[in-house]
């Protein structure tokens, strides 16, 4: 029981906007300290099981009051959202919410429903949508397990482990029938009709919904189809699929959600359209052509995989298997039904999710300008004799990170100091170029000292995981090595920090192994490298690259100056992206499509070093960082030769001089500035902010204004 007079932090762990607003987690780590940190900073927990002495205290201490009432007058006027940008600008625009559909949302650790970028993106668009103030509810998964924790093995085989989320302990609350039954709506499987369950997540003002089919109506088999992220299996990967789309109108139209635009993020989330117009074709009695027109009027696709491979397809007998009793309510027979996910613009066979979702949205678009031209040759088979640019009719809109998620705080009071002023504030114009131009205001002393700390923070937290791994007692001291025990903050830090596969490159800086000897075990220049990242359960060749890494760590010839942080989450994302020195990313040519890790690196004065791939492509101006080779690729093992090289001679000549070019006071006045750049150039063209308004201005307005085809 809260003491009165602090009554509302219940409230506030419970929603977490206080996970992207430095004063409210304040507010929780000086409530308890210890307890906060023991709880993984989560204050659902932490308010669990803190000592009724403690609370009673902080209610006594005006200093405490007083920060909590600052906090919750803050969260009251964002929940208000009355005088916020969106308000403002666009008033009733939108007479009804944006709906947005996707597989996973990375908020916050203390929800672990994310497995990489994608969920990053989400979140941080939900995010974002709540700090202007735009009407968006979100649309899910429930994972219970989330994706898998993971520990390497002494001979560096990626091991996962699987964690039953705590309820109790987590921001989330069910969501109940009017009968008091956790069963919000049924979906029909095959034979089988399945129960959903619906948990809401609070990020302000935004509510993310979060289906489960973990309740009781259930048989104990289907109850764990939503426990996990992206099921290998094809089966039950149609079945998520299914859950999500169909499952989740129906959700929404239970809760009498009646959204204004539906957004689509990737192809997973396909089906959600063709209930839209299996209710229209019920519902208003209208053709399944005129219910095509009036569901893409107001329904946006955003493509995130620039490769045939990484979409989502099904055999044609698993959709007929599926929908055999679904597509005669829409009005259509097999081979018309079995047509909607031709995928002849990706040149491969079965149904495919993304061909699905182009064919039944009325806007889509790339995650960066690159994208675009690489989305538009892939899929310009989906209009015969049409010119690529004129059939899909795509456009871009280039992601962005959310600022105030992944911007340390120690950087962002430099950035208020020096950047924002009285007349405007720093979060309100952070996507404004002109306010950045005072970045080079800061001093180079000062900006070196808030990087050396956060610096030594990232080391910190990655000697405290590998004491706690050796205290456990189940590695060797030749994986505490591994762990990275022996950097050091003044050593010039890389980081490759991303999903293990093959296209992404993880070994190429070991392409020439004595070189790269030579380079980190210089006596007066040194360099340091960090990898994290994880591979996907089922991919057998990504897991061997892991391993080659890992390997790599553990080789005495590195001294100790080659680590891997196991476990890669969101959390030690964000002392990776603030405390290293470059951020390396070398994928193949035209696969990555945008990439978002080297922006929150960007921001926090990390320097990018990368190929011309995604969003480097446009973000790159010659001064803010680096690039690795050309846009021209030749076959697989000359790229990989003539990267290498290019990668080794931009570190031997350019990086490593730079970094080490310190005046006596130990400050590199030229890789300052080149910082700076990076901050002014990315900054504000990259936050999300930029991204959301955006959306807003280009695709869910125009979206919620589209004339709709009357029946």
């Amino acid at each position: 029981m809260l003491p009165e007079r602090i009554c509302r932090l219940d409230e506030l762990a419970s929603n977490l906007w206080w996970s992207w607003h430095p004063q409210a987690r304040e507010l929780f780590r000086r409530l308890d300290y210890p307890m906060w940190r023991i709880t993984g900073h989560n204050p659902v927990k932490q308010l669990r099981e803190i000592e009724p002495a403690k609370l009673e205290a902080a209610a006594a201490d005006p200093r405490f009051t007083s920060m909590y009432d600052s906090v919750m007058a803050h969260f009251d006027t964002d929940m208000a959202a009355s005088n916020s940008w969106f308000t403002t600008r666009y008033g009733e625009a939108l007479p009804g919410p944006v709906a947005y559909f996707s597989a996973e949302y990375a908020i916050h650790n203390s929800l672990p429903i994310y497995a990489g970028g994608l969920g990053v993106l989400a979140g941080d668009l939900c995010k974002e949508a709540c700090d202007l103030g735009l009407p968006f509810v979100a649309v899910g998964f429930m994972y219970p397990q989330g994706y898998f924790h993971q520990h390497i093995s002494a001979d560096g085989r990626q091991v996962e482990l699987y964690r039953q989320l705590d309820f109790d302990e987590a921001p989330v609350n069910p969501i109940l029938a009017p009968d008091g039954s956790r069963s919000l709506v049924q979906v029909q499987l095959d034979d089988k009709t399945l129960h959903i369950g619906v948990w809401q997540v609070r990020l302000g003002s935004v509510n993310l919904y979060l289906l489960d089919t973990n309740v009781e109506e259930n048989p104990p088999a289907c109850r764990e189809l939503t426990a996990r992220l992206y099921i290998a299996e094809r089966e039950q990967r149609i079945q998520q699929e299914m859950l999500l789309g169909i499952g989740g109108v129906r959700v929404l139209r239970v809760m009498g959600i009646s959204p204004s635009v539906w957004h689509a993020n990737e192809g997973h989330t396909a089906f959600m359209m063709l209930e839209r117009i299996r209710e229209e074709v019920q519902d208003n009695k209208v053709t399944f052509t005129e219910a095509v027109e009036r569901v893409r009027a107001n329904t946006i696709f955003t493509t995130h995989t620039p490769v045939p491979a990484g979409h989502d397809v099904f055999r044609g007998e698993l959709v007929e298997r599926y929908f055999g009793d679904y597509w005669p309510s829409l009005g259509l027979d097999r081979q018309t039904f079995l047509g909607l996910g031709r995928d002849d613009g990706a040149g491969g066979q079965g149904f495919n999710m993304s061909a699905l979702a182009l064919r039944l949205s009325g806007r889509h678009n790339a995650v960066s300008k690159l994208h675009s031209e690489v989305s538009r040759r892939m899929w310009q088979g989906l209009w015969p004799g049409a010119r690529a640019e004129e059939g899909l009719r795509s456009t871009y809109v280039t992601n962005g990170v959310h600022m105030p998620t992944w911007v340390a705080p120690e950087m962002l009071r430099l950035y208020q100091k020096y950047v924002g002023d009285d007349s405007r504030d720093l979060m309100e114009a952070q996507d404004d170029p002109e306010l950045w131009q005072r970045i080079l205001q800061i001093p180079d002393e000062e900006f070196w000292q808030v990087h050396q700390l956060l610096k030594r923070k990232l080391m910190g937290i990655m000697h405290e995981r590998a004491q706690q791994r050796w205290a456990d007692g189940d590695i060797s001291a030749e994986q505490v090595v591994a762990m990275g025990t022996l950097l050091h903050p003044e050593v010039l830090t890389i980081a490759f920090v991303r999903r293990f596969t093959e296209y992404k490159r993880p070994a190429l800086i070991f392409h020439d192994v004595e070189r790269l000897k030579r380079l980190v075990r210089h006596p007066l220049q040194p360099v340091q490298i960090i990898f994290a990242g994880k591979s996907h359960p089922a991919d057998t060749a990504s897991k061997d690259l892991l391993q080659r890494v890992y390997t790599m760590a553990k080789d005495r010839g590195f001294r100790g100056r080659i680590a891997f942080v196991e476990d890669y989450d969101m959390h030690m994302a964000h002392y990776l992206v603030q405390g290293v020195d470059v951020w390396l990313n070398v994928p193949r040519r035209l696969q990555e499509a945008c990439g978002t890790s080297g922006m929150k690196a960007s921001m926090n004065g990390v320097l990018h070093l990368s190929v011309p791939d995604g969003w480097w492509h446009e973000g790159y101006n010659g001064a803010n960082g680096w690039v690795v080779g050309s846009d021209s690729a030749a076959d697989v093992a000359e790229e990989d030769r003539a990267d290498a090289e290019a990668l080794y001679s931009l570190l031997e000549n350019e990086i490593v001089p730079l970094y080490y070019a310190m005046d006596r006071s130990g400050v590199p006045h030229g890789w300052v500035s080149m910082v700076k750049e990076a901050i002014r150039s990315v900054m504000p063209v990259f936050c999300a902010r930029r991204m959301v308004k955006e959306y807003t201005e280009r695709m869910y307005i125009p979206a919620a204004r589209s004339p709709v085809p009357t029946p």
